[in-house]
């Protein structure tokens, strides 16, 4: 038996990042069995539903390294509608389902409100098809479903507590649990690795896989994906979109190795482990069935630990987009021939060091390539303080004196400078690197000018006295 898997996302919004992570372990899992990763986009919601969205799902896959072309699909759930109808057609004409004209409001009447689910009044009522009649299914009132999870055991759900679900609208339209069935059977889908949070609908779907006579898959519910108030992910409170981190200037290596660990952890004490380790060790048996938390501060701190792995020429390529622009990336305050990249290749390792996401390269290097630097006012205020002026004046006459312009020269010429003074390095370069690069902290001062040159970092230490007057 060929294993077959499938991941199954909407194209309703920003590809989530749990989502991410069942792609990533339905992909491994399919490699390591020899067999096959499918794509589904469920774009039966309509009204939801965008072409951007199909496209986000497939350029977020691609970054996070499964390449269109290297799996089957994309398939789309529309385009299986007939064979929905079908499956509902066979299960009411082989008495496994029934139609039933009741509003949520004349089940309230009967009922109560207190009380949840359907309370089976049309099932022997043999109504025919007709207008506003949905199509339930008849679950057995006797025996219990049995969930075989290579995550969770085995759950037990007994059928007297599943309600009679509805399977096709009053429309005759499918609804989901019945569609999603009816496309892995279509599919050959033989291990379901999705979010706990499926796990409610299991049981029903693993009926209708007995119904319509085809054996269900082996299960796999990983566990859901919480922030630090253990509340699920949410894509209207939480940052949760893969593309926002993409962009943001999260490496792609980083964000994958992280979402693996959600759930789960690679042999011995070790975290940070390259992909083939991953792809070695991973196993669904192994993950931890409780909530994963997704903790944003030690993502920050992966990327900026793969960050500094790079080798400097991948630094200073994976940089690029943020120094230039891109369709998704918004365009740096230089204009494009200010920028220098011989410059920038300078500076890449100090600005390699002190980085957590490729963003931050942008503020650490602006006073590079603008014609004059972004003055931050609190750091202004904090910097040019009582003697400030005095310090500056000095700092112009003995770097306009200087015979070698390098970071050594530079940094000794200052300290000399402040010790005139009763100043420390630290107190008397805060001025200097405020005038010339606009903020108190950043790269390496005298390093910094170095790359600047001696006439622009005179041009701006002269400006900022100007100021003081």
């Amino acid at each position: 038996m060929t294993v077959r898997v499938r991941f199954a996302p909407s194209p309703t919004g920003m590809f989530h990042v749990g989502g991410a992570r069942s792609a990533l372990q339905n992909w491994i899992f399919a490699k390591q069995q020899g067999g096959v990763f499918v794509l589904r986009i469920e774009d039966t919601d309509a009204a939801r539903n965008r072409p951007e969205w199909t496209e986000g799902i497939l350029s977020a896959l691609d970054w996070i390294g499964i390449a269109r072309g290297s799996y089957e699909g994309p398939y789309f759930q529309s385009s299986y509608a007939g064979e929905h109808r079908a499956a509902a057609q066979r299960l009411y004409e082989g008495g496994r389902a029934y139609y039933c004209d009741c509003t949520r409001e004349d089940v309230q009447a009967r009922t109560g409100p207190q009380q949840r689910g359907y309370d089976g009044f049309c099932r022997d009522r043999g109504l025919e098809p007709g207008d506003g009649r949905a199509l339930r299914f008849r679950t057995p009132d006797e025996g219990e479903t049995v969930v075989v999870d290579l995550v969770r055991g085995e759950p037990t759900f007994e059928n007297k507590l599943i309600e009679d679900f509805v399977i096709a609208r009053g429309d005759g339209s499918p609804v989901f649990l019945l569609a999603n069935v009816v496309d892995d059977m279509s599919m050959g889908i033989t291990h379901v690795i999705r979010a706990e949070e499926h796990l409610p609908n299991t049981p029903k779907q693993q009926l209708l896989w007995d119904a319509l006579g085809v054996k269900p898959p082996i299960w796999a519910h990983v566990p859901v994906v919480v922030n630090e108030k253990r509340q699920k992910l949410s894509k209207r409170r939480d940052k949760v979109a893969l593309e926002a981190y993409r962009d943001e200037g999260y490496l792609a290596d980083a964000m994958r190795n992280y979402l693996m660990l959600l759930g789960w952890a690679p042999s011995g004490d070790r975290e940070i482990v390259p992909w083939s380790v991953i792809e070695e060790e991973f196993r669904l048996d192994e993950v931890n069935p409780s909530p994963a938390f997704f903790d944003e501060k030690k993502l920050r701190a992966f990327n900026g630990d793969y960050i500094r792995a790079l080798p400097v020429a991948d630094f200073v390529e994976a940089c690029r987009p943020w120094l230039t622009g891109t369709e998704t990336i918004a365009p740096p305050p230089w204009q494009p021939e200010e920028f220098d990249p011989a410059a920038f290749a300078a500076v890449a390792p100090l600005a390699q060091t002190r980085i957590a996401v490729l963003s931050e390269i942008v503020p650490n290097v602006d006073f590079l390539f603008l014609a004059d630097p972004l003055i931050d006012e609190a750091a202004w205020a904090k910097a040019m303080k009582e003697g400030a002026a005095d310090l500056l004046d000095a700092a112009i006459v003995a770097f306009e004196a200087l015979e070698s312009w390098d970071a050594e020269s530079l940094k000794a010429t200052l300290e000399a400078v402040g010790a005139e003074r009763g100043l420390k390095l630290g107190k008397a370069q805060a001025p200097v690197r405020v005038a010339v690069t606009g903020r108190t902290v950043g790269l390496p001062l005298f390093e910094s000018l170095e790359v600047l040159g001696r006439d622009r970092t005179l041009t701006r230490l002269r400006a900022a006295r100007v100021r003081l007057v």
